[in-house]
């Protein structure tokens, strides 16, 4: 595949007329990152209305590791179109939501014994990580981090760190919710460790929030929409000591950096934790939505009969699709190739901050991986415009590509892991060219004055 020709109208016509009719429509919160409309897509590609082909760096924001329209993924769902396509689990249960469960169970981190609970999103799995510690506790508070991403909805949005857009003029929030520092060390204090960072969680026991009130402590092991960043190595597992020294549910959300993004089926494997409940959800269905919460069976068993439960949670066409990712990765070697990406995207990005002063920190686990520009190397002052500039040069040559961060200065790469070497160089060669261009721009403005 070659990328969009210098020149080429993008977005096409056909685009620009379904962008009338989406302004129209749909509420301008809905918000798009191009204004390209979808048409077809397989594998890393994806071809719009107006027959233009892109190369995927974005993956339905991380929810296609397996690539679209995987061929085990399709050939399950048409298998299931013949049987049923809803019946709710919670009056007719159906096998693949236990098989689903089964293999969640056995995959997650720890040897003790899990069980698993299957809903729709990763904020209703959030929700109910956070019922289900409540429950097994007996006490209110929950304990987040800045820099957090874990949903949308009111608790969840509570959780979410970031004001603009996710939670300005939403607001009241939900309570007996309480926010430390996480440790993002491109931005945290000058020689900051695990251990330094850790203790803002026994500092708040002391200042905010007694630790017997305490029912959980949520982390992301990788932030997602925080900027993609990956803690100290020891930072987790000093954490979760001190969440089983004063009895606090330890949660792992693993929405975006579960299902073999980061090299490993979770994470959490990376850091060396076993966490209490663990949620995924993104890549889980291949494209079709469903999410899990999966932990120590004690815990999850802490609700009463009738306590979880969801009209669609589990539906039947999204779990077998989620049986049909879970047999791609291993069947393809999908771990081993997010590490090999990883690899490749971090060799060339070294590259670039050897040229550019614009790249601040490159960064990542497997194909978990961003760069973060800043204006200036020393202030670190983010470059969130020039970011934005990068983005929309990408996708007029033909690559998709999401930014994140807090400041929203951070480029993330969620290509499929089914994406061909020869493929993810050339979306490469995009973002390259996108940051000599923003470079050279800053450089002549620099000049002229």
């Amino acid at each position: 595949m070659k990328t969009i020709q210098i020149g080429t109208e993008i977005p096409g016509p056909k685009s620009r007329a379904l962008m009338s009719r989406r302004e129209a429509a749909v509420p301008r919160g809905a918000y798009h990152a191009t204004p390209v409309f979808a048409a077809k897509a397989e594998g890393a590609v994806i071809e719009d209305v107006d027959g233009n082909r892109f190369l995927d760096f974005a993956g339905g924001i991380g929810s296609l590791n397996v690539g679209h329209r995987a061929p085990r993924v399709l050939a399950a769902i048409r298998e299931q179109l013949d049987k049923h396509l809803h019946l709710c689990f919670s009056v007719t249960p159906y096998e693949s939501y236990v098989a689903v469960a089964e293999k969640l169970n056995a995959l997650a981190p720890g040897k003790f014994a899990k069980k698993t609970f299957i809903v729709n999103t990763g904020a209703e799995a959030v929700e109910n990580a956070i019922k289900i510690a409540r429950a097994y506790t007996k006490r209110p508070a929950v304990i987040c981090f800045e820099d957090a991403f874990h949903g949308r909805t009111l608790l969840t949005m509570s959780l979410t760190s970031k004001t603009h857009p996710y939670k300005v003029g939403f607001a009241p929030f939900a309570s007996d919710i309480y926010r430390i520092p996480y440790a993002y060390a491109y931005r945290g204090e000058k020689g900051a460790t695990a251990e330094s960072f850790a203790h803002h969680l026994e500092d708040a026991f002391k200042r905010v929030v007694a630790s017997e009130s305490v029912a959980a402590v949520i982390a992301e092991p990788v932030l997602g929409e925080g900027g993609f960043v990956v803690p100290p190595w020891d930072y987790l597992r000093i954490l979760h000591g001190i969440c089983r020294k004063h009895g606090i549910v330890f949660i792992a959300d693993e929405v975006q950096s579960g299902i073999a993004r980061t090299g490993k089926w979770f994470a959490s494997e990376h850091f060396g934790i076993e966490p209490d409940l663990i949620t995924t959800a993104k890549s889980l269905g291949g494209g079709l939505p469903i999410a899990a919460v999966t932990g120590r069976a004690e815990i999850m068993d802490a609700p009463g009969v009738g306590g979880l439960g969801s009209t669609f949670a589990g539906n039947p066409l999204s779990c077998v699709a989620a049986l049909a990712v879970f047999e791609t990765i291993e069947k393809e070697g999908l771990l081993a190739r997010s590490t090999a990406i990883g690899k490749q995207f971090e060799e060339r990005a070294r590259g670039w901050q050897k040229k550019w002063a614009l790249i601040g920190e490159v960064r990542g686990l497997g194909c978990m991986c961003a760069i973060e520009l800043v204006r200036n190397a020393e202030t670190r002052e983010p470059a969130d415009a020039e970011t934005k500039e990068a983005a929309q040069f990408c996708y007029k040559r033909g690559l998709i590509t999401i930014t994140a961060g807090t400041y929203n200065n951070v480029i993330r790469i969620l290509a499929p892991l089914v994406i061909s070497d020869e493929q993810f160089d050339e979306g490469l060669d995009v973002i390259e060219a996108a940051l000599a261009s923003v470079a050279e721009r800053k450089h002549a403005a620099v000049s002229q004055a």
